[in-house]
């Protein structure tokens, strides 16, 4: 058993979809979130500035003493993953999840043309991870469309209307077009605008998150570290951002519920105050777990 807290991040509010799911599927875990809302969105941003960025994130997580790192952002996990894996699963034995693989086998399960549409930012499409995902199933047609301007609308807490449809319909027409039946929502921003995109694309076509299935690969990490919190415990849910707390507190609230209690600023707490207050463990700021001490 491991009372420690499962690390989640994104550029933003996003990453919350993810946190919700894997609260949902695995309520006696505590939780703690980074959303980097300072430097939102990481679309547009240099592949190099958001590995940079996104490691800065797991650096203060792992400080902080969490037993699992979950990457809920897309475009990170694009830029990032292998150096995270190798920076602190192989070399730190903390399991690293991320969210592009859960969503690639959905989508491959759902498909019934064998059609498959992926929209994503900038930064992720650009980066061919997707393509890359699926290249082991080549029977498949796939075609990819940046919308960098969904993250911008839902980090303004803008989730329906007609600004929303109008983007939605320029961005979605294309794939629309190829005659996809299964849409990969290539953000964690993206299923805040799952009404929206669904009314653009039919009642065909499903669309895939990859929120549940990325919860799902986190229980399995757990349950291959014997790494489960104790249950029946008081799991604890931290949420910080690198913004503004008030604004970020506001949205999160509005998409996670009331589960979100205070937001706090990255700026305002030291490290070594980051870790949940009841995850039985805590070490200094500077130490990183061993491989052994996910076991326990």
């Amino acid at each position: 058993m491991d009372s420690r807290p499962i690390g989640v991040f994104d550029s933003g509010v996003g990453g919350l979809t993810v946190a919700r799911a894997i609260i949902d599927q695995l309520p006696d875990e505590s939780v703690l979130y980074i959303g980097d809302s300072a430097n939102t969105p990481y679309g547009p941003k240099p592949i190099a500035r958001v590995r940079e960025l996104a490691l800065g994130i797991m650096d203060r997580l792992v400080q902080s003493d969490v037993k699992m790192l979950v990457i809920a952002c897309n475009s990170a996990s694009a830029a990032v993953l292998h150096d995270a894996r190798e920076r602190y699963q192989v070399g730190h034995g903390i399991p690293v999840v991320e969210v592009i693989q859960p969503a690639v086998r959905r989508a491959v399960a759902a498909t019934r043309n064998g059609r498959i549409g992926v929209i994503g930012t900038e930064a992720t499409i650009g980066s061919g991870a997707y393509d890359d995902a699926f290249a082991a199933a080549p029977h498949l047609e796939l075609t990819t469309a940046a919308c960098p301007a969904f993250v911008e609308l839902v980090e303004k807490g803008i989730t329906a209307g007609p600004q929303v449809q109008e983007v939605a319909e320029r961005y979605l027409a294309p794939v629309r077009e190829r005659g996809v039946d299964t849409l990969v929502l290539g953000c964690t921003h993206y299923p805040l605008l799952a009404g929206a995109i669904s009314y653009t694309m039919g009642q065909s076509v499903t669309l895939v998150s990859s929120a549940d299935e990325t919860a799902r690969d986190v229980y399995r990490r757990l349950a291959v570290g014997e790494a489960f919190a104790p249950p029946g415990g008081r799991p604890s849910r931290r949420f910080l951002t690198t913004g503004d707390p008030a604004s970020f507190g506001e949205l999160a609230r509005r998409f996670l519920g009331p589960e979100v209690g205070s937001v706090h600023s990255t700026r305002e707490i030291s490290r070594s105050d980051l870790s949940c207050s009841d995850s039985g463990s805590h070490r200094q700021p500077d130490s990183v777990p061993s491989t052994q001490e996910m076991k326990r």
